[in-house]
């Protein structure tokens, strides 16, 4: 597909109301953010495509949760992919961008020719939300679904969170003259409204294997059926070619639902690594533990799997035991 460099609604969040149909919603696209996140490796394509979808379902999911909160995806898999990992910060305070960051561990001598999601095997897919200091981090686990990694978040929403949920999803590559090919992504996620917090799960669901159908009857049922009819209707180039505006496809899709927008939330590619963390992290161990994990060179170093930042430190200066004034 030929899609232009840069588009005004890139790297945002719109959340959305469907008053008629008592639904909400959000609409994501994402250009800038996969390029920060996939420029970090040297993914083969069906990872990279991957990576993408699990990085746009952890906008539409993330933009629900609350300011300076973290938000978690995962799939641990048998397959050729072993695990995607995504982590979704939430703004410091209103007006500011949440970051997003990614990154996929494969095996590269299992990868097959097939899509990308049949790299991917029997497994899980996991939630987890870290509402800050002092507080009980949550999670929510559920099978890998054998369709897709949206159909997995689905069914966790339905099974864990009670939540009718329902995902469309588009990736691609942009190619124009001058510009470097790139992933983009659209999606829109659908929830029907819920009677309580999406993050606070009622327990009496789990372990049953629900689906969002089996949680909606009579007008309620009827609504989700509609909606989820007209979502169906969208293409690939309205949710991530560069002519339709978020807002103006909530127009073509929902319009007999009045559709009402909020303000968009602006997504960017972040990482939180830092010497300080990684120095923090090391800080439990004694100096006996350190020194197996010096190397030849006589350092200890480690590398971001988000970012690829390498740190390389002075053994004394690390651990409980770390020499106060050892360099760096």
């Amino acid at each position: 597909m030929t899609l232009g460099s840069k588009i005004a609604w890139d790297d945002t969040v719109l959340p959305f109301q469907l008053d008629a149909s008592d639904m909400r919603g959000r609409v994501a696209r994402l250009d800038g953010v996969l390029d920060g996140i996939l420029k970090q490796h040297d993914y083969p394509p069906a990872v990279e495509a991957l990576v993408a979808e699990m990085a746009l379902l952890t906008a539409l999911i993330g933009q629900t949760v609350k300011l300076q909160w973290k938000l978690s995806l995962q799939v641990q898999s048998n397959g050729p992919v072993r695990m995607i990992a995504t982590d979704y910060y939430a703004p410091q305070n209103e007006g500011e961008p949440a970051r997003i960051r990614a990154y996929a561990s494969f095996d590269a001598e299992r990868l097959t020719d097939g899509t990308s999601y049949e790299q991917v095997g029997s497994g899980y897919f996991a939630v987890m939300i870290d509402q800050g200091q002092g507080t009980k981090p949550y999670q929510g686990l559920t099978a890998l679904d054998p369709v897709s990694i949206s159909a997995s978040a689905e069914a966790y929403f339905a099974q864990s969170e009670q939540l009718p949920t329902k995902f469309k999803l588009e990736i691609g590559r942009s190619s124009v003259p001058g510009v470097a090919e790139h992933w983009r992504a659209g999606g829109v996620m659908l929830q029907h409204m819920p009677k309580a917090s999406p993050f606070v799960a009622d327990q009496d669901g789990e372990g049953k294997s629900l689906t969002a159908d089996d949680l909606v009857s009579g007008d309620a049922e009827e609504n989700w059926n509609r909606v989820k009819l007209l979502l169906g209707t969208v293409e690939q180039l309205e949710l991530i070619g560069p002519s339709v505006t978020p807002s103006d496809l909530l127009v073509r899709l929902f319009h007999e639902e009045q559709p009402r927008v909020y303000d968009a939330q602006m997504v960017r590619f972040g990482c939180t690594c830092s010497e300080d963390r990684v120095r923090q992290s090391l800080s439990i161990y004694s100096a006996r533990d350190i020194e197996t994990m010096t190397n030849e060179a006589g350092r200890v170093t480690a590398d971001c799997q988000f970012c690829s930042a390498h740190y390389d430190l002075d053994p004394k200066s690390v651990g409980f035991e770390a020499e106060k004034d050892a360099g760096a």
